[in-house]
């Protein structure tokens, strides 16, 4: 009885673990969200300079990166030609995993005025600028561990962080990587 009862349970134990296996619930399973490379990047909704929300998922499907800058930082407006370069080259590309390049600019002003004379100056022509104008007490610099600008997360079209303070050529490298 006792051989029996053993060979039963492993078989239900052989059964459950080939069907947990061949589950493919569990091969679509979502990146933790995290700041770590191959985790899922925070939700960010900022205002624009408009004032309308802006919600970093809105952007889903598409390359973003996520760049933290300033009006006032001077590296962060020597890397803006960077930036608007990769820009100009990549937002109609087709990826391995994403359609399209976009940035999220997320601003650490504290002034609307210069933020939006950046803006213009810099040709920093992407939709997408935010800024709670709250300087260093920005949310979203919190949340993601923003402790100098510039600062930048390369996110695919699912979200998931794939490259991390990339500037200067390290930036054109890290995108044409993720051509189809």
């Amino acid at each position: 009885m006792k051989m029996k009862m053993t060979l039963i349970l492993c078989a239900l134990f052989t059964l459950s673990t080939y069907v947990h296996a061949s589950n493919p619930k569990d091969d679509a399973k979502e990146a933790p969200i995290g700041l770590n490379i191959g985790n899922k990047a925070p939700e960010i909704v900022e205002k624009t300079a408009a004032g309308k929300d802006l919600k970093l998922s809105s952007l889903q499907g598409k390359i973003v990166l996520i760049d933290f800058w300033a009006s006032w930082c001077g590296p962060c407006r020597m890397e803006n030609p960077t930036v608007v370069a990769a820009y100009t080259k990549y937002k109609d590309t087709k990826f391995k995993n994403g359609k399209g390049f976009t940035v999220y600019s997320v601003s650490l002003d504290r002034d609307k005025a210069s933020w939006e004379t950046a803006i213009s100056a810099d040709k920093l022509i992407w939709e997408n600028h935010v800024s709670d104008l709250q300087y260093w007490n920005s949310k979203y610099a919190g949340i993601y561990g923003v402790r100098s600008i510039p600062s930048n997360f390369l996110i695919d079209g699912k979200g998931v962080i794939i490259g991390k303070n990339l500037r200067g050529p390290a930036l054109n490298q890290a995108i044409s990587e993720l051509l189809k």
